[in-house]
């Protein structure tokens, strides 16, 4: 019977490996990967204030305020990755380079067909802290191992965010044309990111 998981964890391995982490752990989305990282932070740590730049996706403010902290929106221009301040949680949603990884950061990627990896949705946690990865591979899979439904027993509240292996397959067969290639951040101005200090929702 062939086994599911493994392909996810060919990806990750992979990409971990491309980027110089010890490990990756795949998710639904770059999004997905920055509310998990607040959510490891806040399991001992909860920051009252994050500070991030006014012009990026809407969806990491989103999880910052379903992690129940304050959003701090700065003009500050960004290129490629920037810091969600003062945690050492990377958004590298517009850089995807061999060596990327920044040690002890959780260094989160986006896989998407407007990035780097155009699968159709994705995204990675990139870590070295064994502890804090083995925690995200059951957080992101409603608390559970990698096993059948029928065979487990959740041992913590998780999420349903798992990467589905289809993804994960289109990832490993898409890296295999890019790996080798000297790859640029994206343009922020390209993404055509609304200003949030002006929602509605943020104020």
């Amino acid at each position: 019977m062939a086994n599911p998981y493994k392909i996810v964890k060919d990806f990750e391995e992979t990409i971990a490996e491309y980027a110089g982490a010890k490990y990756g752990v795949a998710v639904e989305s770059c999004c997905a990967a920055i509310f998990l990282s607040l959510q490891s932070f806040n399991i001992g740590n909860i920051f009252t204030e994050i500070t991030i730049p006014k012009m990026t996706y809407p969806g990491v403010a989103m999880a910052i305020a379903n992690s129940n902290n304050h959003i701090n929106f700065t003009d500050k221009k960004w290129r490629g990755i920037y810091r969600l301040d003062p945690t050492t949680i990377i958004d590298s949603a517009l850089r995807f380079r061999k060596g990327m990884y920044i040690k002890k950061t959780l260094y989160c990627l986006s896989f998407h067909y407007k990035k780097h990896l155009p699968i159709g949705r994705g995204g990675m946690i990139l870590t070295d802290d064994k502890k804090v990865y083995n925690w995200f591979k059951m957080a992101r899979f409603d608390g559970r191992k990698e096993t059948p439904l029928s065979q487990d027993n959740a041992a913590i509240i998780g999420w349903n965010m798992y990467m589905t292996p289809e993804q994960a397959a289109r990832g490993l067969e898409l890296f295999e044309t890019i790996k080798n290639k000297n790859l640029s951040d994206l343009k922020v101005k390209d993404q055509h990111y609304p200003d949030l200090s002006k929602w509605r929702c943020f104020r």
